[in-house]
């Protein structure tokens, strides 16, 4: 599968936001990552739908916007309508049914969905989800904050998840040119990296070594 590069936009300097966007549509990036926390969930506080609309002002890129957030149904509308291409939510924070009406509500808006889990979530939490998603999101560290360690443990469930989907995976923590490597032989086809990308001296360079 064509292996897509994401940049996060938490390790992005949001004074100057749409810069930094436009960086990163030049240097080569196929989508953005927009990592949404609410201090519940995780323990960490981000962005909100306001901050989506002006990106999707400032950007022609797929806007995917990953909710860590607890009861994601609630706010799936304001993000919707803030121009989301793509909608990620937790296993841990929805039932199976609830999953199944956000599926149907984003798919009127032609909006893909993705399941994520966290690095201490079984595989078998979102196997009844697989055929309800466009796409997995595995995490590679706790999620929270960036810069962190990859944990090593996510390779093995990416090549088990690999084994029984065939859509997109997508790996989000820790990643730069030596742990890219890893999760492409395991399965996953979407990088997502903050740090790596825009702490570095050159984007391009940064990018192309994770494709």
């Amino acid at each position: 599968m064509r292996i897509k590069i994401a940049p996060s936009i938490l390790s992005a300097d949001f004074s100057k936001l749409g810069l930094e966007l436009r960086k990163v549509k030049l240097a080569g990036a196929d989508l953005i990552h927009v990592d949404v926390m609410d201090g519940h969930f995780v323990p960490n506080i981000t962005i909100g739908p306001v901050v989506v609309k002006f990106m999707r002002q400032s950007t022609k890129l797929l806007l995917d916007v990953h909710l860590m957030i607890q009861n994601p149904a609630k706010y799936l509308g304001a993000f919707v309508n803030a121009g989301s291409d793509m909608i990620t939510v937790h296993i841990e924070t929805v039932s199976l049914k609830e999953l199944q009406a956000i599926a149907k509500g984003l798919k009127k808006s032609k909006i893909k969905l993705g399941i994520s889990l966290n690095p201490k979530t079984p595989l078998a939490k979102i196997k009844p989800a697989l055929e309800i998603v466009d796409f997995v999101l595995v995490m590679s560290v706790n999620p929270g904050f960036g810069g962190q360690s990859f944990i090593p443990g996510a390779i093995e469930k990416i090549k088990q998840l690999r084994a029984i989907f065939a859509k997109d995976i997508a790996v989000d923590g820790g990643i730069n040119n030596l742990t890219a490597k890893l999760v492409k032989q395991a399965g996953a086809n979407i990088l997502i990296a903050g740090s790596y990308i825009f702490g570095a001296k050159n984007i391009k360079q940064a990018i192309d070594s994770l494709r």
